[in-house]
């Protein structure tokens, strides 16, 4: 036994090392007397001498306790062999099995790879300024300096590393990463010793076959001062923090090349994997020990996630259980509040461990160790916690809090079943009914625009002149072509060389007249008429004079005036409810006007290869997920068009205008819904 800290409620504790398991046990004051005089051997004499001896006042029932306590974690010498066929019983019944055994090694196991001790010997003399305050206190000064250098080229900080990819990069974050993770581990380790604790080991643990360092310091539960201990948990962090403020001080001086990417590196990975990964109080990382020590709670995630689960059962099933553990009122709060905020992080981390692992290998062992993920992490403290419920139905009682937990479920159970949804919100664009673009029909100069943003034109109004010199130099050699045929023609009757041409001649002279008519109908397009009234829109900054303009460049926009039209984007599963006819309404994003009422008009039966609307692509700030590619926006899942006729606004609007429809269509549940979505996800994973 060793002396502990004092308890959250300022009583003295001491600590019980069992070194054949190397576990520690805190010890509350009772605990601790009654173990003190043990030798006594008797259990009357025991509760005697400690009521006599201290301001204690034990009875049986306390001893009981202790005895039951040592019992379950075999800290008691078996004498008798009743009591040797009782541990017997209890490794049998903690052996696992093989399945077991390998489900729990696959989820972490570890290898320890060196005994520190004597290298930590060697080292501790060099670095006994490192545990003096002067030298953190010029660490943070360096840090500041360091940040305050970067910050005045910040944009040329955050580009270093946009140069390098590929292997390189990934072998440049791999190397800093491990840079990073040893000087953490020899952090923690050369605290330990510093203060006078055991470092028998150092290796690296896998989590979910993610290799991860670690260091044996539990031993730092013999020291008494809860600041040691703290110091012990956050050396590691403080290691890495050093290690980025020095890297981020070498960066401002080092010239553009790979040592200054590397250097980038050990500053940007150190920063980001200390403050998002190592400092997160959810796992049992260093900040979990930080806070564990900091409020005086050892174990702090099991005595949080049991006053979470008493007060759950207090709340849900109105069960009156004593308090698993006596906290004032603001701190019991604040623990319940923590394990429910922990269940909820490692509800998200698991979820995403799961599917990550299903993504890194191959479909059939992924689905395998998905579901090992989902079953493990998730489904079974669900399974647990549901199993206690059932066994302790006898101690429920109609009461304030089943009913309103019988009404909370039913509620929830019609949400799920009852066919309630026919909306499907999708993106959508809404446009004039009568609408065209004026695109320049060959490479040409701009010589004369008689229309601007924004004026009523009638049909066939000119809008704008263009001139190609190729096509008019084209236009010439053609004309002096079919006059010379024409001429040759009209004289072949009466030349006998031209005689000998017969009908060779006749059919050159109407290929040559085709060609003039075709590049006159070429040149009449550079004049850019309206098709129909309207006004004008979105000219181009090119429609100038005096300025070319390639081939297929968009020029303006030509918009009706009356009445609009849409277009909504589904998904696959949306699809399946929608019927031509149906009901719609349009909202714009930008929030201006009222929502527009449109009749739902043909539905696409096949996806979209490409999406025609920029306005919507995530390219360009859309909704819709797509990917640039040669041959335009790609959607990165099915995307099915909806057209939207008949709306009711009568004004066209002013431009193509981005927003959500809410398309009406046949009711359907959310558990269909879910259940659609999960065979769909089945289907498409198992290559169906």
């Amino acid at each position: 036994m060793h002396a502990g800290p004092a308890q959250a409620d300022g009583s003295p504790s001491w600590m019980l090392h069992d070194p054949g398991a190397n576990r520690f046990y805190q010890l509350g004051w009772a605990s601790f007397e009654m173990l003190s005089r043990w030798p006594l051997g008797d259990a009357a004499a025991v509760l005697a001498a400690v009521n006599a001896e201290t301001t204690l006042e034990l009875g049986e029932d306390d001893l009981l306790q202790l005895l039951l306590f040592l019992r379950q974690h075999q800290l008691l010498q078996p004498f008798a062999p009743a009591d040797c066929e009782r541990v017997w019983r209890q490794y049998q019944a903690g052996k696992p099995g093989h399945a077991m055994w390998l489900l729990k090694n696959y989820l972490f196991f570890r290898i320890p790879l060196v005994r520190p001790e004597p290298v930590l010997n060697r080292l501790l003399p060099w670095l006994t300024a490192v545990f003096r305050s002067a030298f953190w206190w010029l660490m943070a000064a360096l840090a500041a300096l360091a940040l305050a250098l970067a910050s005045r080229r910040w944009d040329e900080f955050t580009h270093t590393f946009s140069g390098y990819g590929g292997w390189s990069a990934a072998l440049g974050i791999a190397a800093s990463l491990s840079l990073a993770k040893i000087l953490h581990e020899l952090g923690h380790a050369l605290t330990a010793r510093h203060f006078g604790c055991r470092v028998p080991a150092m290796g690296v643990a896998f989590l979910v076959m993610v290799p991860v360092l670690y260091t044996d310091t539990s031993d730092a539960w013999k020291l008494p001062s809860r600041r040691q201990r703290m110091l012990i948990g956050a050396s590691g962090m403080l290691a890495e923090l050093t290690l980025a403020a020095w890297a981020t001080l070498a960066w401002c001086f080092l010239p553009d090349g790979p040592l200054r990417a590397g250097v980038f590196l050990l500053a940007t990975t150190t920063w980001l994997a200390t403050l998002a990964i190592n400092s997160s109080p959810f796992m049992r990382f260093d900040g979990y020990f930080l806070l564990a020590d900091w409020l005086g709670i050892p174990n702090l995630h099991a005595r949080a996630f049991a006053l979470a689960r008493w007060k759950m059962r207090q709340w849900l099933l109105g069960l009156d259980d004593p308090v698993p553990e006596f906290f004032l009122p603001a701190r019991r709060r604040a623990l319940i509040l923590f394990a429910w905020a922990t269940w909820l992080y490692r509800l998200v981390l698991f979820l995403s461990i799961a599917f990550l692992v299903y993504h890194l290998f191959f479909k059939t062992l992924g689905l395998l160790l998905l579901g090992v993920e989902l079953g493990w992490f998730i489904a079974r403290p669900i399974v647990a916690e549901l199993r206690c419920w059932w066994a302790r139905r006898a101690d429920l009682r109609w009461q304030l809090e089943t009913a309103r937990s019988a009404a909370l479920l039913a509620l929830i159970t019609l949400f799920l079943l009852l066919p309630w949804q026919r909306d499907v919100s999708s993106p959508a664009v809404l446009a004039a009914a009568q609408s065209q673009g004026l695109y320049a029909p060959d490479a040409a100069e701009v010589v004369e625009v008689k229309a601007r943003d924004g004026q009523q034109v009638r049909a066939g109004q000119v809008l704008a002149r263009l001139y190609s010199s190729e096509l008019a130099r084209q236009m010439a050699q053609a004309q002096v072509v079919e006059r010379h045929l024409a001429w040759q023609a009209s004289q072949q009757p009466f030349n006998s060389e031209l005689q000998q041409q017969g009908p060779a001649l006749q059919k050159q002279w109407l290929a040559a007249q085709q060609q003039v008519a075709s590049l006159s109908r070429q040149l009449a397009r550079l004049v850019l008429t309206a098709p129909f009234a309207g006004r004008v829109a979105d000219s181009s900054e090119a429609l100038r004079p005096g300025t070319v303009v390639a081939e297929g460049e968009h020029l303006l926009d030509l918009v009706g005036p009356d009445g609009s039209r849409g277009e909504a984007f589904v998904d696959e599963d949306s699809l399946i409810g929608l019927r031509r006819g149906g009901r719609a309404s349009f909202v714009p994003d930008s929030g201006e006007g009222w929502a527009v009422s449109c009749r739902l008009g043909p539905i696409d039966s096949l996806n979209l290869a490409t999406l025609d609307q920029p306005l919507l692509a995530s390219t360009f700030g859309g909704p819709i997920a797509t990917e640039a590619r040669d041959h335009g926006l790609v959607p990165l899942s099915a995307v099915f068009r909806v057209r939207l006729e008949d709306c009711d606004r009568q004004v066209a609007p002013l431009r193509e205008t981005a927003g959500w429809a809410k398309l009406r269509g046949e009711r359907y549940s959310l558990l269909q819904l879910g259940w659609r979505h999960l065979l769909a996800v089945v289907e498409r994973e198992a290559g169906l």
